[in-house]
């Protein structure tokens, strides 16, 4: 019997646009951003502040080389927030409602502290909320446990943390690499491709079991 919904973030949750990241750091005079912006995993300095191994100023401090010399922290930051495009309202009601019917809902994400105080808080209190503590039971965010999707250790930190079993979650992702690792560690796993909606995928898959 599935109790828990254990979702990522981005791609699932909230739209992403990996090209708009690119663009802005190409505006900012990095040559090839494309080398450490990946749909799923990130490179250098950029997996760095995911994995919890920099912090936010280690991370542009090591960008800075690759940036023209007039660049600020905060046109660092906007760049980078590029990569998010945000969260449609009836995206963060399906997840009011599935606490309702009674589901134990985490969040599993691979992010980062200058995306997540920035605009990732702001967009789950776009509806009312005061931030995405209102959305999930509990929270896994790769830089505060240093390791990141799809790294068994992170599925059973999940686990743990959020005190769910896995063979009685469903874990929901856009990548199909961290579902079978999900899928390794005991977990369900659901496929959130591109222009499906993670309510409606749900209850069919829910439907069949």
């Amino acid at each position: 019997m599935i109790k828990n919904l254990l979702f990522d973030l981005g791609g699932v949750i909230m739209d992403i646009r990996r090209a708009d990241c690119i663009a802005a750091f190409k505006q900012l005079g990095m040559e090839h951003p494309e080398d450490f912006l990946g749909e799923y995993v990130q490179a250098g300095p950029f997996m760095g502040i995911e994995n919890g191994s920099m912090t936010p100023q280690q991370f542009r401090d090591t960008l800075r080389p690759y940036l023209r010399a007039d660049v600020t922290d905060g046109e660092i930051d906007t760049a980078f927030e590029r990569f998010l495009v945000g969260i449609p309202v009836s995206r963060l009601r399906a997840l009011t409602r599935l606490r309702e019917a009674g589901y134990r809902v985490c969040l599993l994400s691979n992010t980062n502290p200058i995306m997540w105080d920035g605009k990732i808080s702001e967009e789950f209190r776009k509806d009312g909320a005061s931030g995405p503590e209102d959305y999930f039971d509990a929270m896994i965010r790769s830089y505060e446990v240093k390791v990141m999707k799809p790294a068994a250790e992170i599925f059973r930190i999940a686990a743990e943390r959020c005190g769910i079993v896995p063979e009685e979650t469903i874990f929901l992702d856009d990548s199909q690499s961290n579902l079978n690792a999900a899928a390794r560690e005991g977990y369900h796993t659901l496929l959130v491709a591109p222009g499906y909606e993670f309510e409606t995928l749900l209850e069919e898959q829910l439907a069949k079991s």
